[in-house]
């Protein structure tokens, strides 16, 4: 089969990998139909993260093809959703709400273990993991919003319940990229009152402002927690959303929470939190890896029926003969998120 292929810094390329089987009785054959490039993958892209030479991706939705005799909740034919971790939902990780902890998980596009950014994938513990799709065809923009669950939209998600955001709240989201983005449309569903979203790009302004944002705060550093400050009358906000992972934006978002609230985490951490500093604050924090399959139920529904729409980040198109485009077009902020077109339902 064909799959993007990471040989390096800066080196996606194409190439051949050998053509999954059932392994495990627990184990699905899953041909992609949609992958994404997440922002995380731009670590190893850039070279900041190490990764292994080989398979790369892990966000994907696609048709199951085949089934190992214990799976039960899947079978041929149903369009799925793959959270970027497999689990078994059983450990007691799992049931603590830590599916990246699974003691049976792990991820896809590892190198080794076939990524989603390819044209079939053996998902392994397929039962506990695969989410199926009910109904049948779906048009573009909801099989998109359906990509977002994989991951990006359940990582934002994670943010706003790891920050607490609660009805009524002010909430202020550091990042503007896809997982940023994907935050504001979970704070808003989640009742916040102000959205203050930190961005100074108008194109994400605009997406933004339509997931829920009330006010853009155009500033970095400094300048843009003076800002916060002003327009919460000093008291900072009630939530405040990390989701970038720079020291920059882990500052911010750390000088910009209320005293006594949490800051939610899930930008992939390049950058210290500031211990002493938030310590007489008391201000504290929650959040990693977002637990992307007890999410997606939830968010599945809202999907379907419209309420939200998760899939505009996806905002740069391209198929997997070009998936070093779709690296580069996020690299160079050409795009919010990129997605790519791999099979057909």
């Amino acid at each position: 089969m064909r799959a993007a292929i990471f040989r390096g810094s800066r080196d996606i390329t194409v190439g051949e990998r050998p053509d999954p089987v059932i392994q495990e009785p627990t184990d699905a054959i899953v041909r992609v139909v949609m992958a994404c490039v997440c922002g995380s993958d731009l670590w190893y892209y850039r070279g900041e993260s190490p990764h292994a030479a080989g398979s790369i991706g892990h966000e994907f939705i696609g048709v199951v093809e085949e089934t190992g005799a214990e799976v039960r909740t899947v079978t041929g034919g149903d369009l799925v959703v793959a959270p970027f971790i497999y689990s078994d939902m059983s450990c007691p990780h799992c049931q603590n709400g830590s599916t990246i902890s699974c003691v049976r998980g792990g991820n896809f596009g590892d190198g080794t273990i076939d990524g989603g950014q390819g044209e079939v994938v053996r998902v392994p513990l397929a039962g506990s993991t695969l989410v199926r799709v009910p109904g049948g065809a779906y048009p573009d923009q909801t099989l998109r919003s359906l990509l977002t669950l994989s991951d990006v939209m359940a990582t934002g998600h994670h943010a706003a319940v790891s920050g607490g955001v609660r009805r009524g709240d002010v909430v202020a989201v550091t990042g503007d990229g896809a997982v940023g983005l994907s935050a504001i449309l979970a704070a808003h569903r989640l009742g916040a009152d102000r959205i203050i979203a930190l961005s100074r790009h108008p194109d994400r302004q605009v997406i933004a402002k339509e997931f829920g944002a009330t006010d853009i705060v155009e500033a970095r550093g400094d300048a843009a927690a003076a800002a916060v400050m002003e327009m919460t009358n000093g008291i900072g906000a009630d939530a405040s959303l990390e989701c970038v992972g720079t020291a920059q934006s882990i500052a911010t978002a750390f000088a910009i929470a209320r005293p006594g609230s949490t800051v939610g985490m899930v930008g992939v951490p390049h950058g210290d939190v500031p211990t002493a500093e938030v310590f007489f604050r008391n201000v504290g924090w929650s959040g990693g890896p977002a637990p992307a399959r007890i999410y997606i139920p939830e968010l599945l529904d809202e999907v379907l029926d419209g309420t939200i729409n998760p899939g505009l980040v996806l905002d740069y198109t391209t198929n997997l003969d070009h998936v070093a485009d779709a690296y580069a077009a996020m690299d160079e902020r050409r795009a919010i998120k990129s997605l790519i077109r791999i099979g057909s339902l």
